[in-house]
């Protein structure tokens, strides 16, 4: 072992990490997109969240999520019933998506959340910007950011058209969170 990677090793645990939390009922995990020229909202009423967050220790700060894309709702039975399918999600062979940060930073006084997002088998950087509300032992996290749906191949095909469907995808996460 080099003398820097047992320094680093002997370091690590004197690290302070972030502070672990729970997600409660309450919390929301959304997407906004445009069909022909209009705009429509929609939820995932399925997934879990590992949150470990501290404004001041964004190095030890870590998001680790997963969706279960079967449980995507728009309110628009053709819609929600053609999301699933095999030219969009693609849940029968892809059921995840999978989002875990790779680092935080500051962009002047916003937090921002980089990290990789996995859906339908394709990992790309994905961004997301953070606000954190503490309040008694845990807080709220407001979350959001854009996906390329197309960089994932979400619509493609005959869907890839993004007249008819808007490229992006706005992101959008309202966490109410204990801590542990």
């Amino acid at each position: 072992m080099s003398s820097l990677a047992l320094l680093l090793a002997l370091a690590t645990p004197c690290i302070a990490s972030a502070a672990d939390y729970t997600v409660q009922s309450g919390s929301t995990l959304g997407f906004t997109s445009n069909f022909q020229g209009s705009s429509f909202d929609g939820h995932f009423g399925k997934w879990t969240a590992a949150i470990s967050y501290d404004a001041t220790k964004l190095a030890t700060s870590k998001f680790d999520v997963t969706v279960d894309l079967a449980s995507a709702k728009t309110g628009d039975n053709d819609r929600d019933s053609a999301l699933p399918g095999a030219d969009f999600f693609n849940v029968a062979k892809y059921p995840q998506a999978h989002f875990v940060t790779t680092a935080f930073h500051q962009q002047g006084s916003q937090v921002v959340a980089d990290g990789m997002l996995t859906l339908r088998g394709v990992t790309k950087p994905v961004s997301l910007n953070v606000v954190f509300k503490p309040q008694g032992n845990g807080g709220t996290l407001d979350v959001s950011g854009t996906v390329k749906r197309l960089d994932f191949g979400v619509g493609g095909g005959q869907y890839a058209d993004t007249s008819v469907i808007g490229p992006d995808v706005k992101v959008t996460a309202h966490l109410v969170l204990s801590s542990k």
